[in-house]
């Protein structure tokens, strides 16, 4: 027998040895089938590496049966884990050979394996919460914590470039995970391990003290169980104490946490007092212990931990609490039953091994345990990110960035919605992307993992179809933006177009005029009337005849109307002193558009005649100061009762779903009053401002309309728009 047979059979006898306890006839027949395809996948690289691959591939399928306590199903997915990575075996032949679970497991941990982590530091809890979301069968996120144990055990074997990959996950992912399942041997390990490679001077250090105290520890830990034991047995309990000196790692973090040195870290060991007690009396016997303890030493109430009434997620049991012992050292008691320190020191996979080859239903109810921990590790406060407090919603996915920075969008978000997120022009010029190499078009809905890479085109522009597959409220705020900033532009265009038109006929446009068009037309405002008007869908001819016909009427009924605006009003609404402003013209200032009621002045001006301005119009000082001889007193006076007065409201909010028409709705249906224009901007913040122009009846129209708008939710300020002049 060659050397090369010996080792072959030495990994293999070693394989059968872990897996025996859990194995049936079948289950080693297809134990022996995957280990034949590592071996026949390896054999002609022996010597170089494909001893160092078998190595690999049975350590890691050790942990996942003795640490993990997984069992069939996913130790043959172990076994094969680079097989597929490396395109040595196919999932169709993994799926014939061993059915759809060794399949599933093997086509996950492919997803896991391509995934890029080089920014989770940045992104800790949103990795880990995709891990999560991105895998359909949960089995492979604890072979990839196996294969992550054996890498950190086998650290200097590790290339660079791996080893930069692998320290990160294991802080981030990984260490949270076994923390939460209670596999509290591979969390120790991975910690100490941790430490050990990315700080080593002072893992070194700590080790080094540990070792030169551990005479005087055990010695002391002597000297305290020595009262408890005598009290324990004359009590007849049946019982053992362990005393245990606390990982380096652990130690490490409370030297950071308290900014204490290594001497001044009071509880460097715990003593387990372990109860051999079953059944009912398991929790009155711990409580009994408790109570000796706490005879003999002094506790601490602050440090009481009753984990035995209400048990961790993990099922961890455990009365915690911390007395002072001799020479005033403070030192922490654990008092648990040998049940309870079965699931302590394995967590939830003390009661695993055989779920995994039990019945569907038992299988399946064990698959949805082992899920539900891992989704709240995503909030474990074990994270050495202090930024990883993300929780896990089903409702969410997690894609990534070109450069490898990970967006958390909603599930079914798009291609377009991603845009957006970067920012607002990628998100406007966006024709389609590029995800694992494949072109996609912006409609594509993403799922966890994808890597986006969006394609623009200077030519593109928000169309009004967007919004039917957009989800994010970001991406359907900025596309009503502009479509609304585009709507606004035509309107303008058509405005213009409109004056011109009916300026060839000697007729300027009148707001009467106008809100008579906008009625006839049935439509929301002027601007909608403007935007018509630029697309061609309302002719300027029918308009003419329409003010032509209006013409007629009212000359046929010798009713008083007034089709367009002219410089003297018919009726006098001012009045100088006791005598009213009948054959001066007169103006509304423009810059602060006041309504009948306001506290107003006028200005005498060339050509324009007086121009009525509020008093607390900003432009107002430099005109009262610099020409006071011009200023006259006008007050208004009772004139019809059909008048408006545009105004302009400036409304500051926080954006959300409904505010605009919960604006409108008080604006239009509430108080009855006439929208002119209206123009929302909003901010990255998730601000708005909203400018509306509105026809008002006077002062008190507009005081109650604002005082109404100021009660809508999500309004933080409403104040009139004032133009300042230079």
């Amino acid at each position: 027998m060659t050397i090369d047979e010996i080792e072959i059979k030495k990994f293999y006898r070693e394989l059968l040895r872990f897996t025996y306890p859990v194995a049936s006839k079948q289950d080693l027949r297809r134990l022996r089938m995957a280990y034949e395809l590592i071996i026949d996948a390896y054999k002609n690289t022996w010597n170089e590496a494909g001893q160092k691959e078998v190595r690999h591939a049975v350590e890691v399928a050790r942990i996942v049966a003795v640490e993990v306590h997984l069992g069939i199903p996913s130790i043959i997915s172990a076994l094969l884990h680079n097989l597929v990575i490396e395109n040595k075996v196919s999932l169709v032949k993994a799926k014939k050979l061993f059915g759809v679970q060794v399949q599933r497991i093997l086509s996950d941990y492919i997803v896991l394996s391509n995934l890029d982590t080089g920014k989770i530091e940045h992104h800790s809890g949103k990795f880990l919460n995709m891990h999560l979301a991105i895998v359909k069968d949960f089995r492979v996120v604890l072979i990839r914590l196996a294969h992550r144990l054996y890498d950190m055990r086998s650290y200097h074997s590790l290339g660079k470039e791996h080893r930069k990959k692998v320290l990160p996950e294991v802080a981030h992912i990984y260490i949270p995970i076994a923390h939460r399942l209670g596999l509290y041997h591979i969390k120790s390990d991975l910690e100490n391990l941790w430490l050990k490679y990315t700080h080593p001077a002072e893992y070194q250090d700590i080790e080094l003290k540990l070792v030169q105290s551990k005479k005087k520890q055990d010695s002391y830990i002597q000297e305290f169980i020595k009262p408890i034991e005598r009290e324990l047995y004359r009590r007849k309990f049946d019982f053992t104490i362990k005393g245990r000196t606390k990982s380096i790692y652990s130690i490490w973090r409370k030297i950071k946490q308290k900014n204490v040195s290594f001497e001044e870290v009071f509880d460097l060991f715990a003593i387990r007092i372990i109860l051999n007690s079953k059944g009912k009396n398991e929790k009155t016997d711990c409580w009994k212990v408790y109570s000796i303890v706490t005879d003999i030493y002094k506790p601490e109430p602050s440090r009481l931990r009753d984990w035995i009434s209400n048990p961790k997620a993990s099922g961890y049991e455990s009365l915690h609490t911390t007395v002072l012992g001799p020479q005033n050292r403070w030192v922490e008691v654990q008092i648990r039953t040998v049940r309870m320190d079965d699931i302590a020191e394995n967590g939830l996979a003390a009661h695993w091994l055989y779920k995994e080859g039990g019945k569907k239903k038992e299988q399946e109810r064990w698959l949805g345990d082992i899920k539900q921990l891992l989704i709240k590790a995503a909030d474990s406060k074990e994270l050495l990110s202090q930024n990883s407090n993300l929780g896990m919603d089903s409702k969410e996915i997690f894609v990534f960035t070109p450069e490898g920075d990970l967006k958390k969008l909603p599930k079914g978000a798009t291609v377009l919605d991603f845009a957006y997120s970067i920012h607002t022009s990628l998100g406007e010029m966006c024709t389609g992307a590029r995800i694992n190499n494949k072109h996609v078009p912006i409609r594509h809905q993403l799922k966890s993992g994808d890597r986006v890479e969006i394609i623009t085109s200077k030519n593109q522009s928000p169309s009004l179809d967007w919004l039917n597959f957009t989800v994010t409220p970001r991406a359907k705020a900025k596309i009503k933006r502009a479509l609304n900033e585009e709507k606004l532009r035509e309107a303008a265009f058509g405005k213009e177009l409109l004056k011109r038109r009916l300026k060839n006929n000697k007729i300027r446009l009148d707001d009467v005029v106008i809100n008579r068009l906008v009625r006839e037309y049935k439509l929301s405002s002027s601007t909608d009337l403007y935007y018509f008007i630029a697309l061609e869908k309302i002719d300027i001819k029918d308009i003419k005849q329409k003010i032509g016909e209006e013409e007629n009427i009212e000359k046929s009924t010798k009713e008083k109307v007034i089709p367009v605006r002219k410089e003297t009003p018919e009726e006098d609404i001012f009045i100088i002193g006791d005598r009213a402003i009948d054959k001066l013209g007169f103006t509304l200032a423009k810059c602060c558009k006041p309504v009948s009621g306001d506290s107003v002045f006028g200005f005498v001006t060339v050509g324009k005649g007086i121009v009525i301005h509020r008093v607390d119009c900003p432009n107002a000082a430099q005109l009262l100061n610099k020409y006071q001889y011009r200023v006259i007193d006008v007050k208004w006076r009772k004139t019809d009762e059909n008048r408006t007065y545009l105004t302009t409201l400036n409304i500051f909010g926080t954006d959300s779903v409904g505010i605009l028409n919960s604006i409108t709705d008080v604006i239009s249906k509430d108080m009855r009053v006439n929208m002119q224009n209206m123009w929302i901007d909003t901010t990255e913040d998730g601000s708005f401002i909203g400018h509306f122009t509105v026809s008002v009846k006077d002062k008190s129209h507009l005081d109650n309309l604002m005082f109404r708008l100021r009660k809508v939710p999500g309004i933080k300020k409403v104040k009139r728009e004032i133009v300042h002049e230079n």
